[in-house]
């Protein structure tokens, strides 16, 4: 047996011992795992399964083993995917630790914040949320003002933050602050980390039109930040921040939640119903289901070629804003399908055994997929110029 076959026997044999029966089903929103330390496990089996494979190294099983990682390289990464993939194996974290700011971590941290911080990270000990958007800051997130005054060993943090996800369930955050107010809006920011138990800062969460309250506003009330905790230099956190915008986008663009063309075919079989070929009994539906199928094939070719590229040690750059873009604009297309696709009973707002349960509050959340992380107009504007090389 070569090593490629060695490796994908050992992992089989691994996940049949390891990955519990309740871990090899659908996921639903409530039931992810964010980690933290004050995450409440959904049952045995799941805590089981995050620390299992946390031990293994595989909950970033590309990192370097020295911080938690499996160390696996690009073959070895798509064999665990494809057989995590065959028994149907739910993710055991999601983390914005472990998609945004640990790539950030392992190219600019210190070796000390590295051992520090990417190891609880991989064994999902801390939440984290990000502080970058500020109610005159979104598009232009260089201009924020959240600022730190020097104070001997420590920054003192005053400000606000608006849209930051999850940041009253978080135990951290990475921060935008402005540090170096005499400098040029793009020189004067510093990345910054601190515990969201510090004294000063508070939190409030946004409803949103779907009902739900994923986004919050932040407040700092000059909240002592030591300067072990800047990532880079003094003013280098516009370069980093950038850096782990292509993660985020990336994350966006890609996650497994956004796209089903199975569920939107089942939904339109059990609202319409079958002619006698066989076939979904409305023409126009059924061409445009047909259209997001391929759409949504064509999408995960690309996103094959991606990783690719990216095994093969390439950086992702201004290619997130192509996924994130593609990948969100698709998802909105899949809510508004499935809106369609449950007639009149997809409109009911509460559950009262409609056809899609929730349908009507997925559709109107997916219309923050094309805001948040970048608007789909500025990921075009970045494909013009950065890809395309058009003239500004």
């Amino acid at each position: 047996m070569s090593e490629v076959e060695i490796f994908r026997s050992e992992v089989k044999t691994w996940l049949a011992d390891h990955c519990p029966p309740e871990m090899r089903m659908p996921i639903t929103d409530d039931e992810i795992c964010w980690g933290g330390r004050d995450f409440v496990f959904i049952n045995n089996a799941q805590h089981s399964w995050l620390n299992d494979m946390a031990a293994k190294g595989w909950t970033v099983p590309a990192w370097p083993k020295a911080y938690g990682g499996g160390g696996l390289n690009g073959d070895e990464q798509k064999i665990l995917a494809e057989e995590l993939g065959h028994i149907n194996a739910r993710s055991p974290l999601q983390s914005f630790g472990i998609s945004m700011l640990g790539p950030a971590l392992l190219k600019y941290g210190s070796e000390q914040q590295k051992l520090l911080y990417l190891p609880q990270i991989a064994r999902g000990e801390i939440r984290w949320c990000q502080g970058y958007s500020e109610p005159d800051a979104g598009s232009d997130l260089a201009s924020v003002k959240t600022k730190g005054v020097d104070d001997g060993d420590d920054f003192i943090v005053s400000g606000q933050k608006v849209w930051t996800s999850y940041a009253d369930q978080a135990d951290w955050i990475f921060c935008l602050v402005r540090t170096e107010p005499d400098a040029p809006k793009h020189r004067g920011i510093s990345f910054l980390l601190f515990d969201m138990k510090s004294k000063g800062v508070s939190t409030k969460p946004i409803k949103l039109i779907s009902g739900s309250s994923p986004f919050c506003e932040t407040f700092f009330d000059e909240v002592r930040v030591p300067k072990t905790n800047i990532i880079g230099g003094r003013g280098e956190g516009w370069t980093i921040a950038k850096y782990l915008l292509t993660h985020e986008r990336e994350m966006i663009g890609s996650s497994d939640l956004l796209f089903g063309g199975d569920d939107v075919c089942g939904t339109a079989r059990d609202a319409v119903g079958l002619n006698d070929d066989g076939q979904l009994d409305d023409a126009i539906l059924r061409a445009e289901i047909g259209n997001f199928i391929v759409d949504e094939m064509a999408f995960d070719a690309h996103m094959d070629m991606t990783k690719g590229y990216m095994r093969a040690g390439n950086q992702l750059g201004a290619r997130s804003a192509e996924l994130k873009y593609l990948g969100t604009e698709l998802n909105k297309t899949r809510q508004s399908l499935l809106m369609a696709s449950g007639g009149a009973n997809a409109l009911t707002w509460e559950d009262a055994g409609n056809i899609v349960p929730q349908a009507p509050r997925a559709w109107l959340r997916s219309k923050g997929n094309s805001i948040e992380g970048g608007t789909s107009e500025i990921m075009l504007s970045i494909l013009s110029k950065a890809i395309l090389k058009m003239p500004s």
